[in-house]
Formats: structure tokens, C-alpha cells, sequence
């Protein structure tokens, strides 16, 4: 049975006041620790007394290990986590530095780690040279309050700033969390627009199958993913009537049925050794310029309201409404916490709990 000993329980040396090292039993060397991410994947770091943490790439016994290591215990600032030269040690600034080198924000997708990166420079330039270990609760309420005119971002980033204090702690730079308990906004609305049957007939019957826009719409309400996973689909992706999908926010890979309606769309496009949807001038879509395109065509078509994310929560809806559990819609679109998909099954579930409740009262 494993016994877990408190700091106080762990004997004091005598002579110098400083706590006995425990025998190693991971078998890492020395200053290397090994951890868990909150994706439950384990990563290695190197501490040592007066040096930054840096968070290694390679393990033991892997090609660049031995270099790597030697370079973190010797602290060269180019192998290591660097801070910049305006950041001075135990500053929010040296923090976001850190954070900027741990497979926490390494592993993101890039278009993650480029809106997570522009959100913290912002909370940087107006607090970056302040200590992270006087950072208190009421300091944290007053900024996430300060931001009552733009709910949504407040709660982005106070998501960053708990991680960032979980950090904090694990590298011993203070011993709590000032996040702890202090609440975001409660937001209004469900945030993009959920595309309706109407608006999907009503984009239907402005643009037939044969146009872009159309087989832009195809792929993402029938296989739910994101328009970043979308853009990157490709005929190679496509193996008898099913389409593999690697999802570059979560690394997930999913096998899809491809959907009769969607067949038909395919059997129109052109077959290149390109993405499936390309622009006017035959070239790959960003997320971002498809996002843009899709704008242009749903105003085109006169569904202001309507956009490529919304295609998403149509498809999650249907999905709902056609009876399939929270496994079930997960399985397509790659959520991945029931909490994320429950709203598409709650809504489908309102409607026919409604629709029963009238007939029983002898309602049409």
C-alpha cells in the first residue's frame, strides 16, 4: 500500500535546514520529474534551484535527449524556456513566458495557440510587470470584472489565467490559487446562430449542387467538424463510403460515414490531389478565408444570421432531434465532453416531451 507523507513528516537535516533528497525511484536523472497534463498525457521538465522550469521535448534514451537535458541543466537561454529581456524573474510576464514552452501550450492547434498568444500579450502589456505571488483573489475578481462589457472574452480569459496559476503552483512559484472560486459571466443565448431547416433550404435554393458554396455546405453539415478540419479534407481522405478525419484541435481521429446527400454532392466536384474545396483560383482555403467566403454567401443568400460554425451545431442538432444520444453525436463531430453536446439533445428532447405532452391532452 502506498503511504503518502506530508512536507512535515520528511525529516530536516540537522546542519543545514534544508530537506534530505528521497531516493529516485523513477529512474529519471536528476531534476527531471515526470507529469500529467489536464489531456492526461505525460510530459517531462527539468527544476532546478534558481532556474526557470523548462519542459522537455525528448525522453531518455531518444535521439537529442542527452543534448537537450545537458543544455537545461547548464540553462542555455536557446534550449530553454525563454523569457524575453523585458521580463524580470516571479513577474506575470515571466509566467506567460513559461507558459509559452509547456507542451500545455505547445500541443494546442496553431490557430489556438495564435488567439491564446494575442489574449495574453494583452493581459502582459497591462500586467506583466507585476509578481505573481502578490497576484490575490480580489486582484483577479477586479480584472475579470473590468471586462463586463465583453462577457465572453472575460471568461476566455480567466479560463487562461487559472491555468496559468495552476502553473504557478506546480513550479513552486506561490502556493495557492487566486482563481480559485471567482466566477466568469453567465452568457446569454446559445452563440452562433444554429442554422434551422429553413435557412438550409433557403442556401439550397440559391446556390444548386455543382457551386462551391454548396459543397462547402455539404461537408460541414454532414460530417460536423469544425471549418479548420474542413479545409484540410481531402479525396485522399475518402475510402469507399466512409471519410477519416484527423481534427487539428484535438488530434482525434474519426471515421465517418459519408451521408447519401453528401455522395451526391461529392459525385459533382472535380477530383484533384487538392482539398476537396478550393477557392475561385483553385487554391487551398484558410479557416479564416473560408469563414470570410461563407459570410460573402450567406449574405448573398440572404441569411445574415447564418455562419460556418453554425453548420456545426445544425448538424449536432439534427443528430438530436433524430433520436441520438450524447455517444452517438460525439462519435461524428468529436466533442469531447458530454457537457459540450448536451444543449443539442436538452432542445431535441423540449421538443418532443412538448409534442407529447399536447396529445395526451388531446392536442393535434
Amino acid at each position: 500500500m502506498r503511504i503518502s507523507a506530508s512536507r512535515s513528516m520528511i525529516p530536516r537535516n540537522r546542519t543545514s535546514g534544508t530537506w534530505f533528497s528521497m531516493p529516485k525511484k523513477s529512474g529519471l536523472p536528476k531534476g527531471v520529474t515526470e507529469f500529467k497534463d489536464r489531456h492526461e498525457k505525460w510530459h517531462l521538465r527539468y527544476r532546478a534551484k534558481g532556474q526557470p522550469t523548462v519542459y522537455l521535448k525528448t525522453r531518455p534514451g531518444q535521439d537529442g535527449w542527452h543534448e537537450e537535458y545537458e543544455a537545461a541543466r547548464a540553462g542555455e537561454p536557446e534550449k530553454r524556456v525563454r523569457t524575453s529581456a523585458r521580463t524580470k524573474p516571479g513577474t506575470i510576464s515571466a509566467l506567460i513566458a513559461v507558459y509559452y514552452g509547456t507542451p500545455e501550450f505547445t500541443g494546442l492547434a496553431e490557430s489556438s495557440r495564435k488567439t491564446y498568444r494575442n489574449m495574453l500579450e494583452r493581459f502582459r502589456e497591462a500586467h506583466g510587470d507585476k509578481q505573481v505571488a502578490t497576484l490575490t483573489r480580489a486582484h483577479i475578481k477586479a480584472i475579470i470584472g473590468a471586462m463586463s462589457a465583453t462577457p465572453a472574452a472575460a471568461n476566455n480569459l480567466l479560463d487562461r489565467l487559472r491555468i496559468l496559476m495552476k502553473l504557478a503552483m506546480d513550479d513552486e512559484w506561490r502556493a495557492d490559487d487566486p482563481t480559485y472560486r471567482v466566477k466568469g459571466f453567465k452568457l446569454s443565448g446559445d452563440g452562433f446562430h444554429t442554422w434551422s431547416e429553413d435557412d438550409i433550404e433557403k442556401f439550397c435554393d440559391h446556390y444548386p449542387i455543382g457551386t462551391s458554396a454548396r459543397l462547402a455546405m455539404g461537408l460541414m453539415l454532414y460530417t460536423g467538424q469544425r471549418r479548420s478540419d474542413m479545409v484540410r479534407m481531402g479525396w485522399q481522405h475518402i475510402s469507399g463510403d466512409r471519410m477519416r478525419v484527423r481534427q487539428l484541435k484535438t488530434d482525434a481521429m474519426l471515421s465517418i460515414p459519408i451521408h447519401s446527400d453528401l455522395a451526391e454532392i461529392l459525385a459533382s466536384a472535380e477530383r484533384t490531389d487538392l482539398p476537396i474545396l478550393l477557392t475561385q483560383f483553385g487554391k487551398p482555403f484558410t479557416a479564416n478565408g473560408f469563414g470570410n467566403r461563407m459570410r460573402k454567401w450567406c449574405n448573398a443568400a440572404e441569411l445574415p444570421e447564418c455562419t460556418s460554425h453554425g453548420l456545426r451545431k445544425a448538424a449536432a442538432r439534427r443528430m438530436a432531434e433524430a433520436g441520438c444520444s450524447n455517444k452517438e453525436i460525439m462519435a461524428i463531430t468529436g466533442h469531447q465532453t458530454d457537457k459540450e453536446v448536451t444543449r443539442y439533445t436538452k432542445a431535441a428532447d423540449q421538443i418532443k416531451l412538448a409534442d407529447r405532452a399536447m396529445k395526451a391532452i388531446g392536442g393535434s
